[in-house]
């Protein structure tokens, strides 16, 4: 026999004995997951908590203990951290239907009160806040502004306001932070979303051309996002300002025929300014996602997409494992960001986005397992 016969043989044998301790693996884990779901009839049955962290913790210091070498112990460690949440998903998925999950804090509506309410907006009228808020409610909606966002929170906490209008994301910019943190610092909830493009334009006084313009106003993200046109036009003088629709306003309020300002149509219209050029921005998908937030627990019946926000507790491994709950229930995650934790360094929150609705069982095993291995897991909102 060549070495290289002697070599398939002894290959082949350590596969087949392999294969049999798979297939080995397989059964005992098939009656692990059965042993298991009695004990979490047993404890549903007597009304106890489903997972004991402090049970687990010492179980998985005996199973260290066992195992012959350093890299073993790690290697059973982290098979077992798995095969523990492997179980306490099974059991969450029992609890629903057992029929003892109880309910969510949450109501579910047929629709949002649009008609006889209150709207609060950052900014100024003419921003675009302005009018993601006119799309949602109408032009003719109840509204005041605030200078900023957290005022816009304070007023619907205070129930001077129904709902609030804030950005929380643009394609181009990407997430509004500070707006992330405030739904974590007020008891509001998300309830809708409305997207608008930011489709740039000049505008002017009435009646100017456009090449009498010698000073453009903007924000300057906006200045940015336009940069192709304005090098076109490098004698113009760009003056940063707070925001595209103040720039308007000013335009407008000063009447000087050689300024103009970037901003939206829908600010044009409103301080009566003329359009001098339009589509002058690159980003022909750029879009703001602007979120609808109220002080009540409520959440349409259609409503698809869920946001939450929660922290890990400091072990290897446990942002998949809770994020495991998601994916073991059948929901699609669209997005994940990290914020930093004001005042403890180097600790960061997260937030995820998935699709559901608070009615379903799936997305309430999902939430129940996310919340009994997280750290202050909040739902921001089903909408």
């Amino acid at each position: 026999m060549t070495s290289m016969d002697e070599y398939n043989r002894k290959l082949h044998e350590q596969m087949a004995q392999l294969d049999e301790t798979d297939r080995e693996i397989a059964r005992l884990l098939d009656k692990r997951l059965r042993q298991s779901e009695e004990i979490a009839k047993l404890r549903i049955s007597s009304g106890n908590k489903l997972f004991d962290k402090t049970a687990e913790a010492e179980k998985l210091s005996a199973i260290r203990a066992m195992a012959g070498g350093a890299f073993e112990a790690h290697a059973a460690e982290e098979l077992f951290t798995h095969l523990f949440a492997i179980g306490r998903k099974k059991q969450y998925r029992l609890l629903h239907e057992m029929g003892a999950a109880g309910r969510l804090p949450f109501i579910e509506v047929d629709d949002l009160e649009r008609e006889n309410v209150r709207v609060v907006f950052q900014g100024v009228e003419g921003a675009y806040s302005h009018a993601a808020m006119c799309s949602f409610f109408g032009d003719d909606v109840n509204s005041f502004h605030v200078r900023t966002w957290r005022e816009a929170m304070e007023a619907i906490a205070d129930g001077e306001a129904d709902y609030a209008v804030l950005p929380i994301e643009n394609s181009s910019a990407g997430i509004v932070g500070d707006n992330f943190d405030l739904l974590v610092d007020f008891e509001n909830y998300i309830v809708a979303e409305q997207v608008i493009r930011c489709e740039h334009v000049l505008m002017g006084l009435p009646g100017v051309s456009i090449d009498e313009i010698t000073e453009v106003y903007s924000h300057p993200q906006a200045l940015a996002q336009c940069a192709r046109f304005l090098d076109e036009h490098m004698q113009w003088r760009q003056v940063p300002f707070d925001n595209t629709a103040l720039a308007a306003r000013k335009v407008a309020e000063d009447g000087i025929r050689t300024r103009a300002a970037i901003g939206s149509r829908f600010a044009a219209e409103r301080f009566g300014l003329a359009v001098l050029a339009e589509h002058i921005y690159f980003n022909e998908a750029n879009s703001t996602r602007f979120i609808i937030a109220t002080n009540q627990r409520i959440f349409r019946k259609d409503a698809s997409r869920i946001s939450i926000c929660f922290e890990t507790p400091h072990r290897s491994g446990s942002l998949y494992s809770i994020l495991s709950h998601i994916i073991y229930n059948d929901l699609n995650m669209q997005r994940i960001e990290s914020r930093p934790i004001a005042g403890r360094n180097w600790e960061y929150r997260f937030f995820v986005d998935f699709d559901g609705n608070l009615n379903s069982s799936s997305v309430k095993s999902a939430l129940r397992g996310i919340r009994a291995e997280a750290i202050n897991m909040k739902i921001l909102g089903n909408y």
